[in-house]
């Protein structure tokens, strides 16, 4: 009887000490940390504190930053899928890690349908396929007919740059490659802005990255973007006509960017900030700072955004696969 006693007091000593399940009416009870897993600065930055700065008015809690950038994003989202699923811990994932690096990187280390939940759709930037402003190249067309004369003419396809192997701009790169019956040669880079720079020198053909990447080179008119990569033209870059209308549907893509957390997080939290995300990047005043950036917003529900990561990831699966990008 002392021995049963002993071991329903031990028991109950340690559910006094395990932490408690966070619960909707309670959080957030102290600061949020939101993990950016890309370099600070760029677009994922911009939207993490964006998405900060709304939670933090929401909730009158602080909500604030910590940038862990490399691997595409994968080290910041390794920093926080073994954190507790308690609402203090939620990074800024993409369409890179939820849903291309499941079929190319059998060993990423966690496993993103198992170990997040994911939240919030936020912004995306479409994939401009840009050349040099003196190239002069100044449509598609002309593109086109550019890389058939070299490729029939030298053999040598035309070289370009992405945000890296296996990234957006890759696929789409191959994609519309295949599709039009054209060569290309990608040649790496460490980052998105090293590539750019060979561009404006001279040294590579074209560019296939995001509008939020190139803007400011589009906007100075030091590039030329000849088609991207959305549903519908931007209203910042009304002049850049989408593949769609151009001929080439299977193209269109969007490299976005979007709010997960641990798995286990109360559907309540997901539910409570799922809601603000949408309300924030739904006002006037977003849309217009997000356009200029080359982003757009598209509010999604919890369940819509989650259909879209499987749209997604079985879209893009036998691309990568037919290029060879499935890590060894």
């Amino acid at each position: 009887m002392k021995r049963s006693t002993a071991v329903l007091a031990a028991a109950l000593a340690a559910a006094c000490l395990a932490p408690a399940p966070a619960r909707a009416e309670d959080w957030p009870a102290r600061p949020v940390r939101i993990v950016n897993t890309f370099a600070a600065g760029g677009a994922a930055d911009i939207l993490a504190r964006l998405v900060a700065d709304a939670l933090s008015k929401a909730f009158h809690q602080q909500f604030f930053v910590e940038t862990r950038a490399g691997a595409g994003g994968v080290i910041g989202v390794q920093s926080v899928v073994n954190t507790p699923p308690d609402g203090y811990n939620f990074v800024l994932s993409s369409v890179a890690v939820l849903a291309l690096d499941p079929s190319s990187k059998p060993r990423l280390g966690f496993d993103p349908n198992r170990d997040l939940v994911n939240i919030a759709y936020i912004a995306g930037s479409p994939v401009a396929l840009s050349v040099n402003a003196g190239s002069g190249m100044k449509t598609l067309a002309d593109f086109m007919a550019r890389a058939r004369s070299g490729t029939l003419a030298s053999a040598k396809p035309l070289t370009y740059s992405s945000s890296g192997i296996g990234s957006m701009g890759h696929l789409v790169a191959e994609l519309f490659a295949r599709k039009a019956g054209l060569k290309f040669e990608l040649i790496p880079y460490k980052g998105a802005s090293q590539g750019l720079a060979d561009l404006v020198g001279g040294h590579i053909a074209f560019s296939c990255q995001t509008v939020s990447s190139t803007s400011a080179l589009l906007k100075a008119g030091t590039l030329i973007a000849l088609a991207q990569t959305g549903k519908t033209r931007m209203p910042d870059y009304s002049a850049v006509p989408t593949f769609i209308e151009l001929g080439y549907p299977d193209v269109a893509s969007t490299v976005w960017f979007s709010l997960s957390a641990p798995a286990g997080l109360p559907r309540d939290i997901v539910a409570k900030v799922n809601r603000e995300i949408v309300r924030a990047m739904s006002t006037p005043q977003a849309q217009q700072r997000l356009n200029q950036l080359g982003l757009v917003a598209e509010p999604m529900t919890v369940e819509e955004f989650n259909d879209l990561i499987k749209r997604e990831t079985t879209r893009w699966k036998p691309v990568i696969e037919e290029l060879g990008l499935v890590e060894k």
